[in-house]
């Protein structure tokens, strides 16, 4: 059996494109200070791609930005996807990096919650399983922008949720 291979789902913002500050529209609310349409860049970054309002965020009504967690995604649309180009380069990517952002995001995602299940004493069916659809979720090879279009996420979403919810009995008394 081929073992999985596990992404650093852990955010590394000075590897992204200050892509969650980009692609996500946020209306003004608890949330955030401000209204933000998708693909307007944040008006609180700067020119060097990070927050001016770092420190002050909770201060100033940006409390989901703290809450915000690409689980790692942002840096490998940014660096793998992408291969370190940017919609600062080029604006034209704005659109399509959100695209692939969006897809890479939920598949982070989902591994979380398989890793979390990992931790289980599963059964050799179980197991199996796990590790099949890790491989699903984490090719060996990159991820490409056509590979994230094509990727059949309702499907594999579907199978998480359904492998998962076959776990209850590791949580019934």
């Amino acid at each position: 059996m081929n073992t999985p291979r596990h992404p650093d789902l852990t955010p590394d913002c000075a590897s992204c494109a200050a892509l969650c500050c980009v692609v996500f529209a946020f209306d003004q609310s608890e949330s955030f200070g401000i209204d933000k349409a998708a693909g307007e860049v944040c008006p609180n970054l700067d020119s060097c791609g990070r927050c001016s309002i770092f420190d002050d965020r909770s201060r100033l009504g940006f409390s989901g930005c703290i809450s915000y967690d690409c689980h790692g995604a942002g840096q490998r649309v940014t660096q793998e996807v992408f291969h370190g180009h940017t919609w600062r380069d080029d604006p034209g990517l704005t659109e399509r990096m959100g695209e692939a952002l969006s897809v890479l995001r939920q598949i982070h995602e989902k591994l979380l919650l398989l890793a979390a299940a990992e931790k289980l004493p599963l059964g050799i069916g179980e197991r199996q399983a796990l590790v099949e659809l890790q491989m699903q979720l984490a090719p060996q090879s990159d991820w490409t922008e056509s590979r994230l279009k094509a990727f059949p996420l309702v499907e594999i979403s579907r199978k998480v949720s359904d492998f998962l919810t076959g776990l209850r009995r590791h949580f019934e008394r």
